[in-house]
């Protein structure tokens, strides 16, 4: 097999296992390897007993509930940014007049045997109705080719700004964030955790998932916590086939963060109510 036969099926994997956007070239590396086996031991799985405590005392955990009443699991490999959008938006616009309706899920028959006028779909934002909102169409999350920098590449998933733009087409008002290597870890704790503690406010990360101890490509996904004693941060995990919520070490986090994709490294989304 060739080193371009190799790289072809790591891009592929990654995508299915971690809604990769793109592998790093070799030489784009900006920190030493990692040791994967440390990183793992460092991930808490929220469903424990120190997990539901550390919860319990957390500092910051704003709007939790509003995430977790919201929550639901990406459909597809590649769909962490539609998911993690999604589950925000619902949380922001719950129970509004004008939430929009899905019908694409629906199979013929299915609306048969309802009375006259009755309207079977529940209102909110879906996976597949956020994604028109945003530059990159949904064939191109899938892996259509699309131009970047002249060339044509499969691109799956969404880079940071491609989810922020996708953001700010579903009428969030976004700031995103891209994790240098001249970026400070506390820089990067306190705005974090600043968001966390405001109403309507919520922290989006896009990591990868190898740097923190997982297996798996590029991710993202919501914060729902802060807390203080661990210095950890609650990772949502949209792909619950892939790895659970866990509380992650802010450096542990700020490494997944500081990775590169594509054209730059990954960071966050600070996410407020337009």
């Amino acid at each position: 097999m060739n080193t371009l036969t190799r790289f072809a099926l790591a891009l592929l994997s990654a995508a299915i296992l971690g809604c990769q956007s793109a592998p790093p070239p070799p030489t784009a590396a900006s920190t030493p390897p990692i040791d994967a086996p440390a990183a793992q031991a460092a991930l808490l799985p929220f469903a424990s007993d120190e997990g539901l405590r550390r919860l319990a005392s957390a500092d910051a955990k704003r709007n939790f509930a509003a995430l977790a009443n919201q929550f639901e699991a990406q459909i597809n490999g590649t769909f962490c940014g539609p998911t993690t959008a999604a589950i925000v938006l619902n949380a922001v616009h719950t129970r509004s007049a004008d939430l929009p309706r899905d019908r694409e899920r629906l199979r013929d028959g299915d609306l048969k045997n309802l009375p006259p006028g009755a309207d079977l779909i529940v209102p909110r934002y879906t996976q597949d109705n956020v994604i028109p909102k945003g530059a990159k169409t949904r064939a191109q999350v899938l892996g259509e080719p699309m131009l970047i920098n002249g060339q044509s590449k499969r691109d799956f998933g969404y880079q940071l700004r491609q989810f922020d733009e996708m953001l700010r087409g579903n009428g969030l008002v976004t700031r995103a964030v891209v994790v240098d290597d001249r970026m400070p870890e506390a820089t990067i704790r306190a705005e974090l955790i600043a968001a966390l503690n405001r109403p309507d406010t919520y922290a989006v990360i896009n990591y990868r998932r190898e740097a923190v101890g997982q297996k798996g490509g590029g991710h993202i996904s919501p914060l729902g916590a802060y807390d203080k004693g661990s210095d950890s941060f609650l990772v949502l995990d949209v792909n619950p086939a892939a790895a659970s919520w866990v509380w992650m070490p802010t450096a542990t986090l700020v490494r997944g963060m500081r990775t590169f994709d594509t054209l730059e490294n990954r960071g966050y989304v600070i996410v407020s109510v337009r």
